[in-house]
């Protein structure tokens, strides 16, 4: 009869400290816990451990109380009683489920919130880069008197660096760069990350790819197979070169055909106005670069042409000043279309177990300690 009152008190201990210690998680993030993703799931076996734990802290801690053989035991027949006798298997109930707890935690359950989805009005952009070998003459803005010695930017610096600011200030425009010099490559796809678009466009130099040409017509068909399924109303390839089109496979005519077919517009920037430049042609005897005059060619009947055939506009820009204007001058003269994006948030559910997992150990540390010692 002894040992049904027993059990009868250790199952409503149990029942009674689990029911408490689940009550702050439960009551904290309620029905996330059944939407949950537990990111170690492998830690959740040792659960298979917590009845072993419950009985070694309970009923098996009777086999190891060390016993003595006596002749009679009436003296002994009033002791142990009273609540401490009823409740001594209570530090190894808490012992228990605080083991459930804190393998559950090791599981870290983490919940995904639903996303809420917006509305956001954008456009679809990509940016077309001459990296040709005319790139490197100097684009900075005329200065009286003598210039004070050292390195000068070059156009694709101050390229780069109006670049790098235009992404800066887009928010819900999705940008794709495109690099080309003898040959065209993709360096972005459309894309929202422009912290990824920040790094690529500064890592740009003229040594990436072969400069020996300048290939505008490929440049401009890879830009339009970044758009073949853009679902945007507005479309825009921003080409930016300082040469006229020598080299690649695609006539820049026909690519600005392909652009016409997908919807999309050619606004093109002509950086430099073809007068003779600086270029840096190595380093003096005191360390410092040294400049010659070089001249490049550039085609502004090539470039008025696709933006004319694509209904959009041709800049021209000898400073970095009007490269600016013109970039942004694009954005005013596009239409915006509206994107659906949706973000989901995740947060970590581990910590609402910790606690009382805890909690229940030193609980059952000062319990062991004190009130429910067992003696010998």
């Amino acid at each position: 009869m002894k040992g049904l009152s027993r059990a009868l008190v250790l199952v409503a201990a149990l029942v009674a400290t689990s029911v408490g210690a689940f009550a702050y998680p439960l009551l904290a993030r309620g029905g996330e816990w059944l939407g949950a993703t537990w990111q170690q799931r492998w830690a959740l076996a040792a659960l298979l451990l917590v009845p072993l734990v419950a009985w070694r802290g309970t009923v098996g801690e009777d086999a190891r109380v060390p016993r003595l053989r006596l002749g009679s035991v009436r003296a002994l027949r009033l002791g142990p009683a009273g609540a401490r006798a009823w409740l001594r298997d209570l530090p190894g109930v808490f012992r228990a489920v605080a083991l459930v707890l804190l393998v559950l935690a090791l599981g870290r359950p983490v919940s995904a919130t639903i996303p809420d989805a917006t509305h956001e009005s954008g456009i679809d952009i990509v940016l077309v880069l001459d990296l040709s070998g005319s790139m490197r003459a100097v684009f900075d803005a005329p200065q009286a008197g003598p210039r004070l010695p050292g390195k000068r930017p070059t156009r694709l610096d101050t390229a780069k660096d109006v670049i790098r600011d235009f992404i800066g200030r887009r928010r819900t425009d999705r940008i794709g760069v495109v690099v080309f010099g003898k040959a065209a490559y993709l360096l972005s796809p459309p894309t929202l990350d422009y912290a990824l678009l920040d790094t690529l466009v500064s890592k740009m130099s003229l040594d990436l790819i072969d400069g020996n040409g300048t290939a505008i017509g490929d440049a401009v068909g890879q830009a339009v197979a970044r758009m073949r399924r853009s679902d945007a109303r507005s479309k825009a390839i921003v080409l930016l070169t300082d040469g006229d089109s020598n080299a690649g496979s695609i006539a820049p005519e026909y690519a600005g055909h392909l652009a016409t077919v997908v919807g999309a517009k050619i606004y093109t920037i002509q950086i430099g106005d073809g007068d003779d430049v600086d270029v840096q042609d190595g380093i003096d005897l005191f360390g410092q670069p040294h400049y010659v005059r070089a001249h490049f060619p550039v085609n502004p009947a090539l470039l008025q042409k696709l933006a004319a055939d694509t209904g959009a506009v041709a800049y021209v820009a000898t400073d970095a000043k009007a490269l600016t204007a013109s970039m942004h001058d694009v954005l005013d003269r596009l239409e915006k279309t509206r994107f659906e994006s949706s973000a989901a948030s995740y947060e970590d559910l581990y910590p609402y177990l910790l606690l009382p997992g805890v909690l229940l150990l030193a609980l059952e540390v000062l319990l062991r300690a004190a009130w429910l010692r067992r003696f010998p």
